[in-house]
């Protein structure tokens, strides 16, 4: 008897330190630590690929990548978003932004989550090689099959000093490695 008893304990202390799981949809507020923000619907995978796309005469190929449960050590949870990695051509095919070789944990766009109403997966980018240029964006499905993308990206205002390599140039002339509007298309 007290065997089944001690037995009966453990499984119920077990089972009260088991790590809580919550879905990406709806948008989880405060979730508790060690808890694990999962795609649970298998959402991301749709986005996972290269992706397309052209504007102002240049060509961007960003590759979206999920990562599952990843400790965020900041949120103090666990999570699966997806990343990003991208090579931008100009009209010569001369490569202007390259960061595809970058470990997946340096990865310079990182998915934030699903905005709380409709299907737009919110992002940021943060890219240090270029005096820590900064923004974020949204993208969404355009088709039902899920071919294409809109991309909505701002950068943020960014504060150059003097250390910076094109501080004291004009905003027109700074490196624009990602667009602000496209229709992505994957490949």
């Amino acid at each position: 008897m007290k065997k089944a008893f001690l037995f009966i304990l453990l499984i119920i202390i077990t089972a009260c330190k088991a790590q809580q799981i919550y879905p990406l949809r709806p948008v989880p507020i405060d979730l508790p630590e060690n808890s694990y923000e999962k795609d649970t619907n298998n959402e991301l995978q749709d986005y996972e690929g290269t992706w397309k796309g052209t504007w102002n005469g240049k060509t961007i190929w960003i590759t979206l990548k999920k990562i599952t449960y990843k400790y965020e050590t900041a949120l103090k949870y666990y999570r699966d978003y997806l990343i990003g990695k991208f090579v931008v051509k100009d009209a010569n095919g001369l490569i202007l932004f390259d960061n595809t070789n970058l470990p997946d944990g340096n990865a310079k766009i990182k998915g934030i989550n699903f905005r709380k109403y409709g299907d737009k997966y919110s992002f940021i980018y943060i890219d240090m090689d270029l005096c820590a240029m900064n923004g974020s964006g949204r993208f969404n499905f355009t088709d039902s099959t899920k071919t294409k993308l809109e991309w909505k990206y701002s950068e943020d205002e960014n504060i150059i000093d003097t250390d910076c390599f094109y501080y004291g140039w004009a905003q027109a002339d700074r490196p624009q490695p990602l667009p602000n509007n496209i229709i992505l298309t994957k490949q």
